[in-house]
This record gives structure tokens, C-alpha cells and sequence, in this order.
């Protein structure tokens, strides 16, 4: 099984067996249903479709209703195609029990929107220099842009300010600390992109 998704719980810190502090953060990670098995005869790849999270029905299209009732599931928030060989079958549930402590695992979700920010926060440069020579309101500028006369443009890829934040973001190799089968829980070492309560996915 590739992956499972799950929805960000928040921060805490774990103490190992040497007594270092190691943040980790939590993961909701399913109950996931198979809402659609796809096979290379219908679909010309193998593949399966997990859903997680619930949805009201009335806020559901009634074809998407009809979807999930074809695996005997009520509607779902989240829907994600992993590419995976092997049987599975129409209905099935995946837990958080397809991991195990100390496997290493890829997670991508939507990382924090922060607006129209500067290039000091943006792209990290360091500002024009101090404050001598008069140079009072430079400290967070982006300096110069490129030449003048020739080409009398600014060229494409210029790090500038601009929106920042917002964007799909993969972290990889993260260690899995601990396991809560009962609440279907995973504590992940480091951080990982996206607010509380934001969708993730995690891979094998």
C-alpha cells in the first residue's frame, strides 16, 4: 500500500531514550475508504482511489452521492488516486496500521498562505547593508532589478515580492516516531507543511 491520507492535528515534542527533545508533528491519519478500484482492462492503469473525511450530504452533487454509494460509503471531503499494484477491493477501509515505527515516509500537503510579502521574507536576501551613508529606508529593499538601456526590461525569474506561501509542498523521508492504532494517530519527526486541520498525504 503506497500511502493513506490524514488531516494535520498540530506540534508537540517527544523526549527519546538519550533524553532529546525531538518535534514531531501529529497526523490524523484515516479511517480511508477504497471508493474506486481502478484496473488496466477499464482504465488502461492500475490504481485505487482513497477517500477520508465526511461530508454532508446535502452539500454532496448527487453524482458524487451515487459514487460513494457504489462502495457503500457515506460522502467524503478528500478524495486522492494512489498508483499501487495488488488486490484491493471496493469498500475497504485502510487504517493507519499500514505503517509501522521507524518507517520513513514522503508527506504533501498546501503550505501556509502568508499574502503579498517582501524578498527579505519571500526569497530571504539580506537587505541593501546598514545604515550609513544616509541609507535609512534600504534595509529590506530588493536592491537593483538588471540593466538599463539594454534590455530596458526586467527579465522573467527576477526574485521579487510578490504573493507568498499557498503552494504544493512535498516533504520527504520523515521518520514515523510512534503509532496510535486506537485513534489512528502518527507522530512524524520535524514539521510538515500546512495548517491545522489542513489535508495531507502520506506515502510509503
Amino acid at each position: 500500500m503506497p500511502g493513506i491520507i490524514g488531516t494535520k492535528v498540530g506540534m508537540t515534542t517527544i523526549y527519546n531514550a538519550d533524553g532529546k527533545a525531538l518535534p514531531c508533528t501529529i497526523i490524523q491519519a484515516g479511517p480511508c475508504v477504497i471508493s474506486q478500484v481502478r484496473t488496466k482492462e477499464n482504465d488502461g492503469y492500475v490504481a485505487i482511489q482513497l477517500a477520508f473525511g465526511e461530508k454532508k450530504v446535502k452539500n454532496t452533487t448527487k453524482a458524487m452521492v451515487g459514487h460513494f454509494a457504489k462502495a457503500n460509503t457515506t460522502p467524503k471531503r478528500k478524495i486522492v488516486e494512489f498508483v499501487t499494484e495488488g488486490q484491493y477491493t471496493l469498500g475497504d477501509v485502510l487504517k493507519v496500521d499500514i505503517f509501522a515505527e521507524g518507517d520513513f515516509v514522503d508527506i504533501t500537503g498546501t503550505s501556509k498562505g502568508k499574502g503579498f510579502q517582501g524578498v527579505i521574507k519571500r526569497h530571504g536576501f539580506g537587505g541593501v547593508g546598514g545604515t550609513t551613508h544616509g541609507q535609512h529606508d534600504r534595509l529590506r529593499a530588493p536592491g537593483s532589478l538588471g540593466a538599463s538601456s539594454e534590455p530596458a526590461r526586467v527579465m522573467k525569474g527576477m526574485r521579487m515580492a510578490g504573493r507568498t506561501g499557498g503552494d504544493r509542498t512535498k516533504k520527504i523521508n520523515l521518520e514515523v516516531i510512534k503509532i496510535n492504532l486506537e485513534h489512528n494517530l502518527l507522530v512524524i519527526k520535524g514539521a510538515i507543511p500546512g495548517h491545522k486541520g489542513s489535508f495531507v498525504i502520506i506515502e510509503k
